[in-house]
């Protein structure tokens, strides 16, 4: 089986990465980025749709039908944002674009980047943890094929990207020192991609993926 899929955030880090996975998977035919600016990239599977606005797209109409999974990377860090503007570019944009997209093509597959910490219960004292917690239950409530939270944590860019954030090229270099004492830590922007993949052509039964969830995903 063969699957079309389409990738928010393909210009940042994990967008990134995922996208690179997309592309040398052999079960991945057509790629769709949507993004507020150009990834450019060339690439006989690759389409590119520039979208200024996250909660309209009533441009892309029906053309987003033949997709079938929908892998949303794109976000923010919570770091120098007040909590309302966190939840803004957090969930209300999350969930805006959601909602077009299950009204459009309710057959889909939808993956979320959330992180590890993510706060379920959406009543602890971590501001960024409750606006994570709270979009992904109520991704969980869309009439999705299926919805799953993917929660990584410090996760190592694939070789060639290009949008790597100073952090995680330190994390890049400690990595192969780290990872053998910390695997609940510890994954690979390939190993996001390719469980992204497999739960869109077998599922899985969690929706809520922690990284033992995602590591044993990509093994598949």
């Amino acid at each position: 089986m063969k699957i079309k899929v389409i990738i928010t955030g393909s210009t940042g880090m994990v967008g990134e990465g995922v996208l690179q996975e997309c592309l040398v998977n052999p079960s991945v035919e057509e790629i769709l980025l949507i993004n507020r600016k150009p990834y450019a990239i060339q690439d006989r599977k690759v389409k590119e749709v520039i979208l200024s606005d996250f909660n309209d797209l009533s441009s892309l109409g029906d053309s987003l039908k033949d997709y079938d999974a929908c892998y949303f990377c794109a976000g923010v860090s919570s770091i120098g944002l007040s909590e309302d503007e966190y939840y803004k570019l957090t969930y209300s944009l999350t969930l805006n674009f959601a909602k077009s997209l299950a009204a459009i093509n309710p057959n889909m597959v939808f993956c979320y980047v959330s992180g590890r910490g993510t706060d379920s219960s959406e009543e602890g004292r971590v501001s960024w943890a409750r606006v994570k917690g709270k979009t992904e239950n109520d991704l969980m409530k869309l009439p999705f094929k299926a919805v799953y939270n993917f929660r990584p944590a410090f996760m190592k860019p694939t070789e060639g990207a290009k949008n790597i954030k100073p952090l995680f090229k330190v994390i890049s270099f400690l990595y192969p020192i780290m990872r053998p004492f910390n695997k609940a830590y510890f994954l690979t922007l390939t190993e996001v991609g390719k469980a992204m993949i497999n739960v869109s052509l077998d599922g899985y039964n969690k929706n809520v993926l922690e990284i033992q969830d995602i590591s044993f995903l990509a093994k598949e």
